[in-house]
């Protein structure tokens, strides 16, 4: 496609880019199966072959149509549409620094057992349980894809990571890493444990130190939500490991810890 197929919009309501209005309004109410994804490197790994998604549109300012030809033709097909930034602004319902959007449509729905039984014999995956912070949640995607983990499961309390925060903070890793959605803790631990993985559980309070794992075979890795952490009813039953702290601190935040175990499992103990 080429900067002349552009589509140029001149009405905030023009139904062409409907999906794209009220932006902040719309993640909150769901968008059935799509999803808005923001910034040039996100929207290039949207368009890679490695995408798991496909890309329905993209809503570019006019002030960087110019500078954008590659996007646009990678693209191909993809219907590319172009407005001024007051009226790119007046489509999201607020200022777009950016100024480059596509919406996405989510790859289709998986049980975490359909995604473990694909995966190879020699493998980490990232577990994860009642994380419901955007930020966290785009971390954690970000770092299974930065240290190679086969995928990133986690339990039915868990916010959704196609949220446009969690894309962004992800680098657009939760656009091609596995994931699954299991109905509880209990069902994730037992759907991993049937697959053949070793569940690590990960928590202050462990005796046994991060660095005594190592890898090999199928693990995962098992994180939870800061503050109330993992039940203790899960962890007496795992094997559970943890990071010393210095200084009286008692933990750190659940994206730093999970690159440290990732870290650990796929390059420090493979040495």
């Amino acid at each position: 496609m080429s900067a002349n197929s552009v589509q140029f919009i001149d009405n905030p309501s023009d139904p062409r880019v409907a999906a794209f209005q009220d932006i902040r309004e719309r993640d909150l109410t769901g968008r059935e199966g799509l999803f808005i994804a923001e910034g040039e490197v996100v929207i290039r790994t949207l368009l890679a072959p490695e995408s798991l998604c496909r890309a329905r549109s993209l809503l570019i300012a006019e002030n960087r149509v110019g500078a954008r030809g590659e996007l646009i033709k990678a693209a191909g097909s993809t219907p590319v549409y172009t407005a001024s930034q007051a009226v790119m602004d007046a489509i999201a319902g607020f200022p777009l620094h950016r100024g480059l959007l596509a919406l996405g449509e989510k790859p289709a729905e998986r049980t975490v057992e359909d995604v473990l039984a694909g995966l190879p014999e020699h493998c980490v995956v990232l577990a994860a349980s009642g994380i419901g912070n955007h930020d966290n949640m785009g971390g954690l995607f970000r770092n299974a894809a930065a240290f190679g983990a086969a995928a990133l499961v986690r339990d039915e309390r868990c916010c959704d990571p196609f949220y446009r925060k969690a894309i962004r903070v992800s680098v657009g890793a939760v656009l091609r890493t596995p994931t699954a959605k299991a109905a509880s803790l209990e069902a994730l631990i037992v759907a991993l444990q049937a697959a053949q993985f070793e569940v690590i559980a990960l928590s202050p309070g462990a005796t046994e130190p991060l660095a005594a794992i190592s890898g090999g075979g199928r693990k995962a890795i098992l994180v939870g939500s800061e503050g109330p952490g993992l039940p203790t009813e899960v962890m007496t039953r795992l094997r559970t490991v943890g990071i010393p702290m210095a200084g009286g601190f008692d933990s750190l935040n659940v994206a730093v810890t999970s690159a440290l175990a990732l870290y650990q499992l796929t390059t420090v103990s493979n040495r």
